[in-house]
């Protein structure tokens, strides 16, 4: 079976612990977790965890299954790439006095980058985007001194018209009512 890059979809109620239970099912199993992502979701009370990782599709549905059986875990979803709408952020800092050159002017504009901060010792540029187009703005930025580089984990949305945790919710509300 062939490796894919998967992101994973957990909507958990906010307690303690959990992040260490989620991450020990990764590494019970070898698994390197690319980037995760942890907030407040749509629904109150609700946090989302959004996790990518490298392997089988098969690993990732026992890995998801896993994930499924914690206590405080409400629903886990695993998602391909074209399943989703996703993006990271990344903050660069660079010396302002290597700044005033006009090639990084260019080249910020050029990768959709913005300013985010002037100081007389450094400028901070922000880049929204996907993995590659991030690595490559820190190329270009690169021989003009990067100071500090930091890159956020993958946020997702599913493309589908569908709410699937909202569906799930119903539906276990729908199933305790009749009992």
């Amino acid at each position: 079976m062939e490796e894919q890059l998967f992101t994973l979809t957990v909507y958990t109620e906010n307690r303690v612990t959990l992040l260490h239970q989620i991450s020990m099912i990764f590494s019970r199993r070898c698994l390197n977790i690319e980037s995760m992502t942890v907030s407040a979701c749509s629904i109150e009370g609700v946090h989302k965890f959004t996790i990518t990782c490298r392997s089988t599709r098969l690993m990732m549905e026992h890995v998801v299954k896993q994930i499924e059986k914690r206590i405080d875990v409400i629903k886990a979803f695993l998602l391909t790439d074209d399943e989703i709408l996703f993006q990271e952020v990344a903050l660069y800092k660079v010396p302002t006095e290597n700044v005033v050159n006009m090639d990084i002017e260019e080249i910020v504009r050029k990768h959709g980058a913005r300013v985010l901060e002037i100081h007389p010792h450094y400028t901070v540029f922000e880049k929204t985007g996907h993995t590659h187009e991030i690595k490559e703005l820190y190329d270009h930025l690169k021989p003009f001194g990067i100071r500090q580089f930091v890159r956020s984990g993958r946020i997702a949305v599913t493309r589908s018209s569908r709410e699937y945790v909202d569906e799930f919710l119903e539906w276990r509300e729908r199933a305790a009512n009749k009992s």
